[in-house]
């Protein structure tokens, strides 16, 4: 178990037994499928709220959102995203620092979100925690010489611009969020990833 990616195939795992939750809960009111997809569903679920958060105190919402998806194309986009990029992070880093990168990355984008984002909008998704994941491959670039992590860290750094450049033309995507939790991996990684053993 010390080999395998466990925390990633739990995160993935809460994710989807989270989006069928949602689904179920919705479809057992209504008979509809599409619950991850209403505001009242995803705001009882956790989604991230400004006003719940500042207002009533909701802390707790800037957690939860990085396991709520917004749609079956979201949930599947975030969860093959988390499949690829995550598994050689939890390697090197090891499962808890890992878990701290993930979740730490996921908040610092909520905050980002919370503060510089709008006000009054349901936002909820994985995008947060993982593209702090994409940005930690780019501090590796600075911390190792390890030709893989070289590689890596110039496509993912090229994946992160195209996204946040593509973010500026949808109205419905956070790029705040995103934004903040890229910004939010990569000085992480500086701390978690001095020492790694980065050989294979």
């Amino acid at each position: 178990m010390k080999q395998k990616p466990w925390v990633t195939y739990l995160f993935l795992a809460i994710q989807i037994v989270v989006f069928l939750w949602m689904t179920l809960f919705y479809y057992q009111q209504t008979g509809l499928w599409n619950g991850t997809e209403q505001s009242s569903v995803l705001y009882l679920f956790g989604a991230e709220f400004p006003p719940a958060i500042l207002q009533g105190h909701e802390y707790w919402r800037l957690v939860t959102p990085i396991f709520i998806h917004i749609g079956l194309v979201h949930l599947l986009m975030n969860s093959i995203t988390l499949y690829y990029v995550a598994p050689p992070l939890e390697a090197w880093l090891g499962h808890w620092k890992f878990v701290v990168l993930y979740l730490i990355s996921g908040i610092g984008g909520n905050l980002c979100s919370l503060f510089l984002g709008k006000s009054n909008v349901i936002s909820a998704g994985a995008s947060t925690a993982l593209f702090g994941l994409l940005a930690a491959y780019f501090a590796l670039r600075f911390l190792h010489h390890n030709p893989y992590i070289q590689a890596l860290s110039q496509q993912y750094a090229l994946f992160i611009v195209l996204n946040i450049v593509m973010n500026l033309f949808e109205s419905n995507v956070d790029i705040f969020g995103h934004l903040g939790g890229a910004l939010t991996g990569f000085v992480l990684m500086f701390l978690l990833g001095r020492h790694l053993k980065t050989n294979s």
